[in-house]
């Protein structure tokens, strides 16, 4: 395979220096869209200059909106909230998530740029995909499809379930991959060999939807399928992939990510830290911007040893949230976080909860370098009126918490 045949194109090795320079040019333009376009940014951002964001520093000074939001948000303006940028007449597709929430798709060929992950999982013109993501009202069936016809394949629109007749179709049109969730492929492949059917054709898949476990990997593998994974949701389409190198998702072209101390709108401090996937997306139909997707994940250092130069992300690590039941009341990382921040002698701080045989252990650990400079009683007193509960407090030593430490551990044992 030739280096060019390897990436679907010269974006991809771009020397990291000259992408970040134009996703930085790009982004006061797509500030002014989001505020000419959607009447939810001209007021969200009614007072910020867009030739000024144009930086990853002033991007951080914007107000984030999460994903957990447009529940309240869209239905004062349904169906989009006023977040659309086009007018939904003028939209080729209208989807609805769960809770619900409502997604655009917008009339561009691979709107949602499917087709650089499916690259990178081997699919190439001419062959076929054997679609197995939903088509029924969520666009994830639409984003495999639109980007498998920008590359030029042809797809089965199988969807899920019904597991006799996608093994029959299969074997029967020989398509040469698979789009779907990686248990889904396993059920497929254990039910092949179990009832004798050859889908043999398929030998290379895109997975997503849920997390890919090694074990899954290796038992598809086994069973002549080299699987790849991605990232996306149904508001931003692709955010990241993985490639032949499987060491990490590779960041989509199209759009900015920061990750962000959950519950706050903080960029974390170093690379490597656990925090929120918070994505600027640079479109118009849908211009979303510091959208925080609830995610957790974390930057990998270097590039990728297939060549590709664009930041990786080590994966789905759990929600941001971290909501935690403790002595039946719920807590947020927001208002553990808000606590905290009324106390500046404190870096970085951890609430760990634990059972300690007859209730719940809620204690707060604060790394602070000069402990004179923190009022311990005012800090717990700050705790329990965020909360509403009671809790202990430690103080550490800066740097003893791990890089990739949650707002809330739960310590817990299930079951």
């Amino acid at each position: 395979m030739t280096e060019a045949s390897r990436h679907y194109d010269a974006c991809e090795t771009r020397d990291p220096q000259a992408r970040e320079a134009a996703l930085m040019e790009a982004l006061p333009a797509q500030i002014a869209t989001a505020k000419a376009r959607s009447a939810y940014f001209v007021e969200l951002l009614k007072d910020v200059d867009a030739d000024a964001v144009d930086s990853r520093a002033a991007l951080a000074k914007l107000p984030v909106t999460r994903k957990s939001d447009l529940l309240t948000i869209q239905p004062k303006s349904l169906p989009f909230g006023g977040l659309n940028g086009t007018a939904p007449g003028q939209l080729a597709r209208i989807f609805m998530s769960p809770g619900p929430i409502y997604d655009p798709e917008g009339r561009r060929p691979d709107y949602w740029r499917f087709a650089r992950a499916l690259y990178a999982a081997g699919f190439r013109a001419g062959e076929i995909v054997h679609n197995c993501f939903s088509y029924h009202l969520t666009p994830a069936g639409s984003m495999v499809e639109s980007g498998a016809h920008a590359l030029g394949c042809a797809v089965v629109p199988a969807g899920v379930g019904q597991t006799d007749l996608q093994l029959r179709a299969i074997a029967d049109i020989r398509p040469n991959g698979y789009g779907g969730t990686p248990s889904f492929l396993k059920i497929l492949v254990d039910k092949a060999r179990e009832e004798g059917v050859d889908i043999s054709s398929l030998k290379k898949a895109l997975v997503s939807g849920e997390a890919f476990l090694p074990a899954q990997r290796a038992d598809l593998k086994a069973a002549g399928v080299m699987a790849r994974q991605c990232y996306g949701t149904a508001d931003l389409g692709l955010v990241a992939y993985e490639s032949e190198a499987e060491d990490g998702l590779i960041a989509d072209e199209d759009l900015i990510i920061e990750i962000l101390r959950p519950g706050t709108g903080d960029p974390v401090e170093a690379e490597g830290e656990v925090g929120e996937v918070v994505v600027t997306l640079l479109e118009c139909d849908y211009p979303l911007i510091r959208f925080a997707t609830g995610d957790l994940s974390a930057v990998l250092p270097g590039i990728s040893p297939c060549g590709r130069t664009n930041m990786r992300l080590r994966g789905w690590l759990g929600r941001a949230d971290q909501v935690t039941k403790i002595r039946g009341m719920f807590v947020h990382p927001v208002q553990v976080t808000a606590a905290v921040k009324k106390h500046p002698a404190i870096a970085k701080a951890r609430l760990v909860v634990d059972h300690d045989g007859t209730s719940d252990d809620m204690l707060l650990e604060v790394e602070v370098a000069d402990a004179t400079l923190l009022s311990q009683d005012a800090l717990l007193e700050d705790l329990r009126a965020s909360t509403k509960l009671r809790g202990r407090l430690v103080l550490i030593a800066p740097g003893t918490l791990p890089a990739d430490a949650k707002t809330i551990e739960d310590r817990r044992k299930v079951g």
